[in-house]
C-alpha cells in the first residue's frame, strides 16, 4: 500500500524531487478515510504561520476546505498505521552503520477529564502538586539518527503507551517491526540507543534472535558482575552464578579494561572510551519475579565515556556509563558507540520542533485515537521537510547567520517549503460543495460526557 522512497541525498535534484512526490503519494494512499482533508491538513502544517488553535490551519491557502473538516478528519478519519510505518522505513537514508534512538515523549492532558486512556508519567518541566508527574498520553518514538553535526532525525514510528505497559517492551516491539520491514538496513547490524530509564536486560531478552545492537545509559551507582570462576571438581553446594563485583562508583573494583579508545573531537575535546566485556547485572524486574526461579543472566559490555568539555556549556562534564549488547559473536567498536550516544540528543531537538513549530500538542482531542491520527500527520509533515532539505535555498532572518545547504535546519526548510509544494503538486481531490448542514435535531440533548480518571499504576 505504501510506496518506498529511494535513498535520501542521492541523485540529481530532479530525482530528489521525484522521491518527495513518491512519498506524498504514498502518504495519501495510507489515508483510508477522509484522505483529502487529512492530506491538506498535513500541507497546512508545513506552510501555515503561527496558530493558536486547530481551526486556524484551515485559513491557509493550501487547505481548501472549511474549518469543520479539520475536526471531522481527526474524529472520523482513518490512517493505516502499518502502511505508514512501511512508508517511513522506506524513506530512511542509506548508511553503512544505521543508528536509531528510542525515547518517550508525553502529550500533557492533565485537565482532560473526559479523555480516556490517560496515565501518570514523568515530565521534566510540567509539575503537578509539586511533583514532576503529569497526566496525559505517552508516545514511544523511534527515529533514525545521523552521525553528522545537525539537528535532523528520521522518525519512523510513534506508538502510544497504554497505562501499565512497560516502555522497554514497547520499544522492543517497535524494533522488531522495523527489522521485519527493512531486513537489510546497512552493512553492519543496526544500533539502537536508549537513555536512562530503560531495562537493558528486558530489551535483550525481548530481542533474542535479532541482529539488533542496543546501547543503554545506566546509572553511575550501578554494580555489575563478571562470570564466576570455574567450579572445583570437589566442590559442594550450589554453583556460583556471579563472579567478581564491578562497582561503578568504586575504582578499586575495576579490573584492567579490555579495550581503551582515545580520540580528539572538535566539540568534546579529548574523548576516552573504556570497555569491559562479559559483565552482567543482577536483574530485579523479570518475568519470573516471585517464582523463586533463577534470575536471567545477560552478559554485555560496560562502557565508560569521559570527555574534556561539553559544547556550549561551562560546567565540568560528568562520566557516562553505558551498557552494550549485540548479536552473538560480535564485539562493539568504541568509536561509533560514543558518537551514536552523543547524537541521541538530536531526538530532543525533534521533540521541541514538532511541539513548537508543527503544533504536535496544540490540539485538544477527546479520544486517544484522534491523538494517534494527529501524531501520524505530524510525522509525515516532518519527513517531507527532511526529504526536501536539499531542494530549498536558505531563507534566513536578518539576525541569523547564513548556513550552507547541507546544514539547513528544519525551521529554515519549512520557511521555503511552500515553493516546493507548488512544484510537487498535491494528490488530494478538490472539495465538493455539499450544502449547509442541518445541524443537531431540535430538542435533542447529548448530556454530560463521561469522565475518565487517569490510570495510576503500581510497581
Amino acid at each position: 500500500m505504501a510506496v518506498a522512497v529511494s535513498v535520501l541525498g542521492g541523485g540529481t535534484a530532479r530525482q530528489r524531487q521525484t522521491d518527495l512526490m513518491r512519498f506524498r503519494r504514498g502518504w495519501y494512499d495510507c489515508l483510508v478515510r477522509r484522505a483529502d482533508a487529512l492530506f491538506e491538513l498535513t500541507d497546512a502544517l508545513l506552510a501555515a504561520g503561527p496558530v493558536i488553535s486547530l481551526p486556524y490551519l484551515s485559513l491557509d491557502g493550501l487547505h481548501r476546505r472549511g474549518h469543520g473538516s479539520t475536526y471531522a478528519a481527526l474524529a472520523k478519519g482513518q490512517v493505516h498505521a502499518e502502511a505508514v510505518r512501511a512508508l517511513l522505513a522506506g524513506s530512511l537514508p542509506g548508511t553503512s552503520c544505521p543508528v536509531f534512538a528510542v525515547d518517550v515523549s508525553v502529550w500533557v492532558r492533565s485537565d482532560a477529564e473526559c479523555s480516556p486512556g490517560r496515565g501518570y508519567y514523568y515530565h521534566p518541566s510540567r509539575h503537578s502538586a509539586g511533583q514532576p508527574i503529569v497526566a496525559g498520553w505517552a508516545y514511544s518514538w523511534l527515529a533514525g539518527l545521523e552521525l553528522t553535526t545537525n539537528s535532523w532525525t528520521a522518525p519512523i514510528d510513534a506508538r502510544r503507551l497504554v497505562p501499565g505497559e512497560n516502555p522497554s517492551t514497547v520499544a522492543a516491539d517497535q524494533i522488531r517491526s522495523l527489522l521485519r520491514q527493512r531486513p537489510q538496513l546497512g552493512v553492519q547490524s543496526p544500533l539502537f540507543v536508549f537513555d536512562g530509564g530503560y531495562d537493558s536486560v528486558r530489551l535483550v531478552l525481548d530481542l533474542t534472535g535479532s541482529e539488533a545492537q542496543i546501547l543503554v545509559r545506566v546509572r553511575s551507582d550501578r554494580s555489575f558482575y563478571a562470570d564466576p570462576p570455574p567450579r572445583k571438581a570437589t566442590g559442594v553446594g550450589r554453583p556460583r552464578r556471579h563472579g567478581a563485583k564491578f562497582a561503578c562508583p568504586d575504582p578499586a573494583t575495576w579490573p584492567a579494561p579490555d579495550s581503551v579508545h582515545t580520540c580528539t573531537d572538535e566539540q568534546y575535546g579529548a574523548v576516552t572510551v573504556q570497555m569491559w566485556h562479559r559483565l552482567h547485572a543482577k536483574t530485579q524486574q523479570h518475568d519470573g519475579h516471585g517464582s523463586r526461579g533463577p534470575r536471567p543472566i545477560v552478559p554485555g559490555t560496560l562502557v565508560r565515556l569521559t570527555v574534556a568539555r561539553l559544547p556550549g556549556r561551562s560546567r565540568a562534564p560528568k562520566t557516562l556509563w553505558l551498557w552494550w549488547a549485540g548479536p552473538s559473536g560480535t564485539t562493539p567498536d568504541p568509536d561509533p558507540l560514543w558518537r551514536a550516544y552523543t547524537r541521541r540528543f538530536d531526538v530532543e531537538h525533534t521533540f521541541r520542533f514538532v511541539r513548537q513549530t508543527l503544533n504536535w500538542t496544540l490540539p485538544r482531542p477527546r479520544t486517544p485515537q484522534q491523538a494517534d491520527r494527529w501524531t501520524w500527520l505530524v510525522i509525515a509533515a516532518y519527513t517531507q521537510l527532511r526529504l526536501a532539505r536539499t531542494l530549498v535555498s536558505d531563507h534566513r532572518l536578518p539576525w541569523e547567520q547564513p548556513l550552507p545547504p547541507a546544514q539547513l535546519t528544519p525551521g529554515r526548510v519549512r520557511r521555503r517549503f511552500r515553493h516546493v509544494q507548488a512544484a510537487v503538486r498535491t494528490p488530494a481531490n478538490p472539495p465538493q460543495p455539499c450544502g449547509r448542514s442541518t445541524g443537531r435535531p431540535q430538542g435533542t440533548r447529548r448530556g454530560p460526557a463521561p469522565r475518565h480518571p487517569a490510570v495510576k499504576t503500581t510497581a
